[in-house]
């Protein structure tokens, strides 16, 4: 029996949805359609944020419960209308990708299963000058939203004191957004240098509350994500709804909403009333392009007083002054001796489960002492293995504290894996448990 259909007349399209009926988010029985439907009530806004971006696709076919997947390359049976452009990856590879220029597109990539949209942070007219920088706050376990709010406010102080205007939006997950509009004359390499000098200068502001510390058992606080400005990184636009199960809305804001703002406000249901009674917060964003100069003036500052290049993400290939990548085999096992290759760097890296060629921190050498809990095709999954790792060590678990448990949601070939570690530095040296087993051993390239 065919699926039903229903076509929607937008932009003067006929768009089809399929499936419309279908529940995507099950706690409220929220349908494709009404997802739909959310994102025409508030389509000005959308196309404002990503309007004119190439896009990758994140698809959850079977809504929030399902698997998603990601999908860079645009489906080839798409309509005439929906228009693309060719992007090169740091890999090497190149895929067209989805631009969206009016709401029948919009409604189309939704039908397609795209919960949220994640927009690259350029133009499809020039796809080598980013015209944003994006700051993402990502709290470690344990810290509180009103922590995270006062480190948006002291980024908005940053910002203002290096001539940049801050647009804030909750994330729609756990942490906060702010957008920079910025003049299209800097490179990636240059923006991600700017946004760590950014991450910085706050850090110094706020040692206790925010941290620029990229490996994850180094970090405290809330971490001010610098690499979300690398290329081919791409986050949830705003009015973007999350895959989560009350449907939160990554939600636009005005500065002096921010200090007594809850996320948990922002939904499906919310959103479009609140749209349709205030607008947009970000409406005159567009006319607020900046110049980058400050920041990239505090970066040459930090250069001269011995900070050099911050960590890139993995896949990335080496890059000029970042700290050295150094190969297992060429550094020392004892954390009180500087590294063989010549960096100075102490630590050890750690050994991997029985059975796996790469450990917690694979060929990276870090001074904190970590184990591998388990490596999952879902969440759900991989906090079952951590369950029962707890009861084999109850004499383990209550030394640890929430920042100790590393909950990571990794990119495979073509959709996201969970891994869990575990740091064990509050645990006195003689009761830490060896590297054992995997609890759950998934191969997310198998």
């Amino acid at each position: 029996m065919p699926s039903r259909r229903e076509i929607l007349d937008v932009a003067g399209r006929d768009v089809p949805i399929t499936n419309p009926d279908k529940v995507f988010f099950p706690s409220s029985g929220r349908t494709k359609l009404d997802l739909v439907r959310y994102y025409l009530s508030v389509s000005e806004g959308v196309l404002r944020a990503v309007g004119g971006r190439p896009m990758a696709l994140k698809r959850y076919v079977n809504g929030v419960d399902g698997e998603a997947f990601y999908q860079k390359r645009a489906p080839q049976n798409r309509p005439p209308w929906v228009e693309t452009v060719e992007l090169k990856f740091p890999s090497g590879r190149s895929a067209h990708e989805i631009v969206l220029t009016d709401a029948a597109q919009l409604a189309w990539v939704v039908n397609l299963g795209c919960i949220d949209l994640h927009p690259h942070p350029v133009r499809a007219s020039d796809l080598d000058h980013p015209d944003e920088l994006r700051v993402d706050l990502d709290p470690v376990p344990g810290v509180g939203w009103p922590e995270i709010r006062q480190v948006a406010l002291l980024i908005q102080e940053v910002l203002a004191d290096v001539g940049l205007t801050g647009w804030p939006k909750t994330s729609g997950s756990r942490g906060f957004h702010v957008y920079c509009r910025i003049e299209q004359r800097w490179t990636f390499t240059e923006v991600r240098r700017a946004a760590v000098a950014l991450a910085r200068e706050v850090e110094r502001r706020a040692p206790d509350l925010a941290t620029s510390k990229w490996w994850k058992e180094e970090r405290h606080g809330v971490f001010v994500d610098y690499n979300q400005n690398a290329k081919d990184r791409t986050t949830a636009s705003a009015w973007s709804v999350r895959p989560t199960p009350d449907a939160r809305v990554s939600t636009p804001l005005r500065w002096d909403e921010v200090p007594d703002c809850d996320p948990a406000a922002f939904t499906i249901d919310t959103v479009p009333d609140r749209y349709a009674q205030l607008g947009d917060p970000w409406q005159d964003i567009d006319a607020s392009a900046g110049s980058l100069t400050g920041l990239l003036e505090l970066a040459e500052r930090d250069a001269e007083n011995g900070l050099g290049d911050a960590p890139w993400p993995p896949h990335f290939a080496k890059q000029r002054g970042e700290p050295r990548r150094v190969q297992p085999s060429k550094r020392r096992t004892d954390p009180d001796q500087p590294d063989a290759g010549g960096d100075g760097e102490a630590g050890t890296v750690p050994p991997p489960a029985p059975g796996k060629s790469s450990g917690p921190t694979g060929r990276r050498r870090t001074t904190k002492p970590l184990i591998e809990i388990a490596r999952a095709r879902t969440k759900d999954e991989a906090m079952a293995g951590l369950e029962r790792w707890k009861q084999r060590h109850p004499g383990v678990w209550p030394h640890l504290e929430p920042a100790d448990v590393l909950v990571d949601s990794m990119r495979g070939r073509s959709s996201t894996w969970t891994r869990i570690r575990l740091n064990l530095q509050h645990v006195p040296a003689g009761e830490r448990p060896e590297q054992e087993p995997l609890e759950v051993d998934y191969d997310p390239f198998g």
